[in-house]
């Protein structure tokens, strides 16, 4: 029969897969084969148990263990230095005894039901669970009292913290009135004993002695009352002080054991993704996102069925699409094309119309050989300085930012890549080749499918890119002049910090416009970064009028406490033609472990104004976008959730577009794109306040970052002594009864969109011409 861990033995900290809490469990015993309970020691109590499971398994015989409070379970002993099944926590349970053997423990939603062997040693099991369960409540309630590591967020623990502030508050008062009368009787004393020594006369001096001791006996009556003010002062305070101490120690300690736990579960994160790419026959769907299979049998008795997950799961999600596409043979519906209620409104030769359009889109060569052209023409840097490999701890630095925005949180390079956000936001025009091709389409619903693809290509470059860009500070800009290489030209302008906004205006010879402004929205959520990019992009092309807004999606950055960051886009997008008022509907499905979908999936129907389906895409965002002809609509079955779902029969697919492979050695260039690798290429005739010139990232990407942490320091500072200087001369116009118009936009202005009414900034022009003229004498110094 095994014994008890022996007191102050090591605790290691085990991954409890039932429930999101990390259990402190001792190691396991030297002997404990026998197939009793051990005895009952000091912290620890252990042995075998039969646990309910459900109606096809039955009970089924667990090693449980009993420590500081937590029972815990698991299928053997050697799982106790890897894997725990499950725990709940004694404190807020309820023990029961159904019969002379069985044993049952609720504590909300989770019930354990357990069988012992005989009555003897159920009795002890429950004799041990009652003890550890009184010892769980007596530290919960001192914890309660003595420590102060939480807010108080319970009435009483309010009214509590009131209280000693208000004695405190009043013993102060008390100090301060002693020493107001000290002060006046002190006076008063040392005024007679002046009197004193002037007297001549004994009749006065017998007088004045007794004044004189009255004095004195006031004097030593408020000096006694100061000394036990005092007193009753310093005891209160040397009271809370301790209390305050064990409150700070216990803290500490919390801060500690949280750290050493999450260290070891990134050990064995770790060991588990290397056992599973070395395990026969198991694949992922998503980089970085384990693969589990869906339970398939409830559990019973109100019990979740935890006994063979391994693996923690995210939320199962809804069916994202919401129609289903059957493929109709291209020769049978030639023959009866007139007899099919087509939702395009015409024949299937109506999809070889537009062939010259899609053909392009689908031949990849196409757009090789026209890159390697245009790369001849003017060549440009194909490849940056190396990723140093630089080790930092990112929990050190996260875990006191959870559920504060990102853009406010200092951050080193280290978690950068040399590319600031106003880059990053030109990345969106790596595909601009489908919006030239939008632009030679006479049809507005064709033209909507590449506009469409347009939207999905801008997260093509975003599936291994999980490092922050820099924030841009005020007034930064960045332009990108491909006029002469591809027709368009792009400026960005960083035209508020706080929010961060940045205002992007794109303008092609190849007739179209394009313009954003773009807040970026984050939070830190402790497992996760959700990053919601707030504003509308306008789309125009200048032949046909045609006016596309659209918005982007949810990025969501996953495993920023342990294992391997991988991003996933969710959400949907609307894109609406104004004019013709033409409709694209389109939905990222998130990742989820329990869906069947492809990851990174990408679903969308294309409709005129009178809401007739024209056309489906489906595609991934990381990969390529198809489009498919509807040939013909009908109404399917009800699915499970009772929706009734919309039969699509479409023609074969065309490729829209189609993911650029990445450069050689682009994992040790951040995953950079080729148009990435460009975008922080030195110009001389850009202006002063461009990205390219920013110290702190050009440091970055030569590999300095010792050097860039230090400079993006002096920059931040530099960029808070401006914006209080504009708070001190608002302060001052305020006072002086005068209008303070606060900071402008260089490049743009804000006027009222009047296309969705929203207040937003528009390119006013000046800035090619001043770059023409090589006049920057308007732009602020920021660097």
């Amino acid at each position: 029969m095994g014994r008890a861990a022996a007191p102050g033995s090591l605790f290691s900290a085990v991954r409890c897969l039932s429930c999101p809490r990390y259990c402190l469990l001792s190691p396991p015993a030297r002997d404990m084969s026998g197939p009793g309970p051990a005895p009952p020691g000091p912290d620890t109590y252990k042995g075998w148990l039969f646990k309910w499971t459900n109606y096809l398994k039955g009970y089924q015989r667990r090693w449980f263990v009993l420590s500081n409070g937590l029972l815990s379970y698991y299928r053997t002993q050697a799982e106790m230095a890897h894997t725990c099944r499950g725990t709940i926590n004694l404190s807020t349970a309820h023990i029961d005894t159904e019969d002379s053997c069985n044993i049952v423990l609720s504590n909300g939603g989770r019930t354990y039901h357990l069988k012992a062997s005989c009555e003897v040693e159920r009795q002890r099991w429950v004799t041990a669970l009652e003890l550890a369960k009184a010892k769980a409540i007596r530290m919960m309630n001192n914890q309660s009292d003595d420590s102060g590591d939480e807010e108080p967020s319970s009435q009483s623990d309010k009214s509590e913290l009131h209280s000693s502030l208000k004695a405190l508050t009043s013993k102060l008062d008390d100090l301060s009135t002693c020493n107001d009368l000290i002060a006046k009787h002190g006076a008063a004393l040392q005024r007679s004993l002046s009197e004193l020594e002037n007297l001549k006369l004994p009749i006065e001096s017998g007088e004045k002695i007794k004044s004189v001791n009255e004095r004195a006996t006031l004097f030593r009556i408020t000096s006694n009352a100061m000394i036990n003010a005092c007193r009753d002062f310093l005891d209160l305070a040397e009271t809370h002080s301790r209390k305050w101490h064990r409150a700070l120690q216990y803290e500490r300690e919390q801060r500690v054991r949280l750290e050493e736990t999450i260290e070891q579960l990134a050990k064995q994160h770790n060991s588990l993704e290397r056992a599973c790419r070395g395990a026969p026959g198991l694949s992922s769907n998503i980089a970085g996102a384990p693969v589990t299979a869906k339970g398939s049998v409830q559990a019973a008795k109100g019990e979740a069925s935890d006994e063979d997950e391994e693996t923690e799961y995210f939320d199962a999600m809804e069916d994202a699409p919401a129609f289903i596409t059957v493929t109709a043979d291209p020769k049978q519906h030639r023959r009866s094309g007139s007899n099919l209620s087509s939702a395009s409104g015409g024949h299937s030769e109506d999809w070889h119309l537009e062939d010259n359009v899609f053909h392009s889109s689908q031949d990849g060569s196409y757009y090789d050989s026209k890159r390697k052209d245009l790369l001849l023409k003017k060549r440009r840097r194909m490849r940056i300085p190396d990723k140093p490999n630089y080790s930092l701890n990112l929990w050190s630095i996260m875990k006191n930012c959870i559920g504060k925005e990102l853009s406010k949180i200092p951050m080193p390079v280290n978690f950068n890549e040399p590319l600031s956000m106003l880059q990053r936001l030109t990345e969106d025009l790596e595909y601009h080749e489908l919006l030239d091709k939008a632009a030679k389409c006479e049809n507005s619903i064709e033209q909507m499918c590449f506009v469409a693809a347009f939207s999905v290509s801008s997260y093509s470059t975003t599936v291994h890119r999980t490092a922050k860009p820099f924030n841009p500070l005020l007034g930064e800009t960045f332009e990108l002049d491909r006029l002469e290489d591809f027709g368009y030209r792009s400026i960005c302008e960083q035209v508020s910090h706080h929010p961060p906004a940045a205002a992007h205006h794109v303008n092609s010879k190849n007739g179209w416009n394009l313009w954003q402004e773009i807040t970026i929205a984050s939070k830190f959520r402790g497992k996760y970064l959700s990053i919601m990019p707030l504003g509308d992009i306008h789309l125009e092309f200048q032949s046909s009028g045609n006016h596309y807004v659209w918005r982007k999606v949810t990025s969501t950055v996953h495993n920023i406490i342990v294992g391997k960051l991988w991003i996933d886009q969710s959400g949907d997008i609307e894109i609406l033609n104004y004019k013709t008022k033409d409709k694209c509907q389109m939905k990222f499905t998130p990742y989820s472990y329990f869906s069947r979908d492809t990851a990174r999936k990408v679903t969308g129907v294309v409709s005129d104004a009178n809401g007739k389906a024209h056309y489906v895409l489906s595609g991934t965002w990381d990969e390529k976008i198809e489009c498919a002809k509807i040939v013909h609509s009908s109404q399917g079955n009800s699915s499970a959730e009772g929706k009734q779902k919309t039969v699509y029969q479409t023609l074969s697919a065309k490729l829209l577009w189609k993911k650029y492979p990445l450069p050689e050695n682009a994992e040790n260039m951040y995953y950079f794109s080729e148009l990435a690798l460009t975008l922080n290429e030195s110009e001389d005739d850009v202006a002063p306040t461009d990205s390219r010139h920013r110290p702190d990232q050009r440091l970055m990407e030569n590999g300095k970052w010792d050097e860039a942490n230090v400079e993006k320091q002096r920059l931040e500072e530099k960029q808070r002594a401006v914006r209080r200087r504009r708070e001190a001369e608002a302060v001052e116009a305020l006072e002086e009864g005068n209008d303070y118009e606060g900071y402008q936009p260089l490049w743009f202005e804000r006027k009222v969109d009047p296309y969705t009414g929203e207040l937003i900034c528009i390119y006013k022009g000046g800035y090619w011409e001043s770059k023409e003229k090589q006049d920057w004498s308007r732009c602020p110094d920021i660097f």
